[in-house]
C-alpha cells in the first residue's frame, strides 16, 4: 500500500437528506442494497449540491452493529423526498485521508487510528453513549455509482485537540 497523507480539516455544518439503515454485521447485504438505491434516487435531490459525491455516516453505537445514512449534501430549499430522512453533520474538525482506489479499507483505517493514537489529538465523541469500534464515528465521500471497492473514498474521522 502507497504512504497515506492525513490532513487536519474544519468542515462547515452541512444539511444532508438520504436514507438511513440499521442492523448488525451479519445483515450488512442490506446495508449495501440501501447505498445503491440511494444512488438511483440522487436525482430525485434537485438540490443536491454535487451529485457525483456520495456520502455514508456511519455511527458504531450498537453492539455488533451500526447506524449508516446514505446521504447527499444539498441546499436550504431541497425538501425531504418520501422515504428519505434529512440528517445535518455539525461542523467539526476533522483528520482526512484519501482511501486509494482497490485497496484494503481495513489497512486505511488501521493507519487512520494509528496516527490518532500517535498525536496529539483524540477521537471526538459525546460522553453519554458506548461505542462498540475503535473509530466509532466515521464520514466518507465515494463516488456515486461505483462499487466501494473500485472507488476513492475521502475519509473524515472527528477528532479533538487533547487537553
Amino acid at each position: 500500500m502507497k504512504p497515506l497523507t492525513f490532513n487536519l480539516i474544519s468542515l462547515p455544518k452541512t444539511r444532508t437528506i438520504g436514507m438511513r439503515w440499521e442492523g448488525t454485521w451479519k445483515e450488512i447485504n442490506s446495508l449495501r442494497r440501501v447505498i445503491r438505491k440511494m444512488a438511483q434516487r440522487a436525482d430525485e435531490l434537485k438540490g443536491a449540491l454535487n451529485p457525483k459525491e456520495h456520502i455514508g455516516l456511519s455511527y458504531h453505537d450498537k453492539n455488533n452493529g451500526f447506524v449508516h445514512y446514505s446521504v447527499f449534501a444539498v441546499d436550504e430549499n431541497q425538501t425531504v423526498p418520501e422515504g428519505m430522512i434529512e440528517w445535518i453533520i455539525p461542523e467539526s474538525f476533522y483528520v482526512h485521508v484519501t482511501h486509494p482506489k482497490n485497496e484494503s479499507i481495513g489497512n486505511t483505517y488501521n493507519a487512520l487510528y494509528e496516527w490518532i493514537l500517535k498525536s496529539k489529538y483524540q477521537l471526538k465523541l459525546a460522553s453519554d453513549i458506548k461505542y462498540y469500534d475503535p473509530l466509532p464515528i466515521k464520514y466518507e465521500i465515494y463516488e456515486r455509482g461505483l462499487p466501494l471497492s473500485r472507488s476513492k473514498i475521502e475519509i473524515y474521522i472527528p477528532i479533538v485537540k487533547m487537553r
